[in-house]
């Protein structure tokens, strides 16, 4: 059975980056700053805010080959495909309370994209491939949150907004995988690139440095579903072995997981 989420030599890279992460954030969330009131200092003050952060994010992505098209005569056929890649964006936020809760709305934007591609469509020659490209990013969050001294524990949840470009690629041969003929097959080829919408989880920490400035650690995922697209427009080809002659369909799931650091400054006294 596959599963979605799974180990791969690349996964090393993201956990290096988290290890590298987590020994700054103890840091300074250790020493904090040399003059600081740190009986004082109040973690989870209401009020506006605004901060920038950077990390790591891996795109998790999956193609289904629904009819068996490319893995010829498999219908359902999975192929995962992702990559680890630096993050960097802007948030802003505010804090309030309600009824005595603290709670948190913020918004925050990842530029930069994020893209992975696999050629594993075809097990017995890879003549398609699927790349799937995470341009830009933003959310729309509300959280709550539980103040411990200078530290801050929070989980958040809301929407999410992506431009994403999903396209697979056919490149046609002759014979043999060996006899490739370097030629694009846009009857069995698609892209799209369009607006999608998903939803955002979260959590993390924050730590107040001073009254003004607070260093941020945070895990999110994120799911922009599932979207069907179609290869063999011209419907000359059947859909797998011994299927119909009509476009036969892929779906694409994008999902995104991100570990990252902030650095905020708080507005007001």
């Amino acid at each position: 059975m596959t599963t979605f989420f799974r180990y791969t030599p690349s996964d090393g890279i993201a956990w290096s980056h988290v290890s590298v992460a987590l020994v700054a954030f103890l840091a300074f969330a250790g020493a904090g700053p040399a003059n600081a009131d740190t009986g004082s200092v109040a973690s989870g003050a209401s009020g506006a805010y605004t901060g920038v952060f950077a990390g790591s994010g891996r795109a998790r992505n999956r193609l289904v080959d629904v009819d068996g098209f490319a893995n010829w005569g498999n219908p359902g056929s999975m192929v995962d495909y992702g990559d680890n890649q630096f993050v960097g964006g802007a948030l802003i936020g505010r804090k309030f309370e309600i009824g005595g809760t603290p709670l948190r709305i913020e918004f925050d934007a990842v530029l930069g994209s994020l893209s992975a591609s696999s050629s594993a469509l075809d097990p017995t020659c890879a003549d398609e491939s699927a790349t799937s490209e995470l341009q830009w990013i933003t959310t729309a969050r509300v959280g709550v949150e539980e103040a411990f001294g200078r530290a801050t524990v929070f989980a958040t949840g809301g929407l999410a907004t992506a431009r994403i470009a999903n396209s697979v690629t056919d490149i046609d041969y002759r014979g043999s995988c060996l006899e490739m003929e370097l030629r694009h097959d846009a009857d069995d080829s698609f892209r799209d690139e369009s607006l999608r919408f998903g939803w955002v989880i979260g959590a993390g920490v924050d730590i107040a440095l001073d009254r003004q400035w607070t260093f941020r650690l945070e895990g999110s995922y994120l799911d922009f579903g599932r979207d069907t697209y179609h290869v063999n427009h011209s419907a000359d080809n059947t859909c797998g072995r011994g299927g119909p002659r009509r476009p036969c369909s892929y779906d694409i799931e994008n999902r995104l997981g991100v570990v990252r650091l902030a650095i905020i400054r708080r507005f007001g006294p």
